[in-house]
């Protein structure tokens, strides 16, 4: 997928992308970064940590589904500058997650199509659990 620079504008937002997360996700997530993690495999570990409903998700696997989003939306050629966020609720097991982004500032840079946006990770309830930002050039 191609992005014209020229085409978008402040408060555009970018394709929402989604992901159900339970602990075949959680599970592959930390086999590849080594974060077996006990609240996050274990519910008892988890209700031990305070979360009553067991078990919950890596705040970063989040923030790869943020860049994830992110390279979905600019294609292989764009490039992810920068991403930055807050985790600001749990992800609890069975969720869908959806990365949602919008369009605050554009401008060039020495030939550089840069497109800032603010991000966040919504869960079933449509609540932010992980906001932050991001930029990317196009």
């Amino acid at each position: 997928m191609s992005i014209s620079f020229e085409e978008l504008k402040v408060g555009d937002s970018m394709p929402s992308w989604s992901r159900k997360t339970s602990f075949a996700e959680w599970n592959r997530y930390a086999a590849v970064n080594e974060e077996f993690v006990p609240f996050h495999m274990d519910d008892e570990a988890g209700r031990r940590a305070g979360n009553e409903q067991g078990a919950f998700g890596m705040g970063n696997l989040r923030y790869a589904y943020i860049v994830n989003a992110l390279r979905d939306w600019i294609g292989d050629e764009g490039i992810i500058r920068e991403v930055g966020c807050q985790y600001r609720a749990i992800n609890q097991k069975d969720e869908v997650l959806t990365v949602v982004g919008e369009i605050t500032k554009k401008h060039i840079n020495d030939g550089h199509r840069i497109v800032h946006l603010k991000v966040d990770v919504l869960n079933d309830s449509d609540r932010a659990t992980c906001p932050g930002h991001a930029v990317v050039e196009v």
